[in-house]
């Protein structure tokens, strides 16, 4: 059993990966979590950060400043959950790509020969409707999809 689990940084996705692990380790089973960075929140994050400071001929350093530490917030989390994974005694790996949430994320899903996909019910924002990634991909994804609240 190949378990694919989408990873975002937020509790939801975290509290997902940790039912995924759980699965695996009942089922002897392999754990695969994915993360997709996108340079567009980092680029949106420094401009508005550039109109705060007044300052817009600092936004190109700003997003470099950003993206360093999505990546390396993303790398440490991941690292984390992988420790875990090796604790409980379930195999498990990670990958970190970039590129547009929606096309990464039903690439992998569609193609990497998965039994089950899990993800957080909310992203990041932590808003109450159910996440917007949720939303675009969910019908789209072959393999079942379970959902963490």
């Amino acid at each position: 059993m190949r378990i694919l689990v989408l990873v975002d940084g937020s509790k939801w996705s975290q509290k997902a990966a940790l039912h995924a692990i759980a699965i695996a380790k009942k089922k002897r089973g392999k754990v695969i979590l994915f993360s997709v960075l996108d340079r567009r929140e980092a680029r949106a994050m420094a401009f508005n950060l550039g109109m705060f400071s007044e300052n817009l001929s600092e936004v190109e350093r700003f997003e470099e400043e950003i993206w360093d530490d999505m990546k390396r917030s993303i790398k440490h989390l991941m690292t984390n959950l992988l420790e875990l994974c090796h604790e409980e005694g379930v195999n498990c790996s990670f990958r970190i790509v970039e590129g547009s949430a929606k096309e990464k994320i039903l690439e992998e899903a569609n193609s990497g020969g998965y039994s089950l996909v899990v993800m957080g019910a909310y992203g990041r924002s932590g808003k109450t409707r159910i996440g917007s990634i949720l939303e675009e991909v969910v019908g789209l994804i072959g393999p079942p999809v379970m959902v963490v609240r």
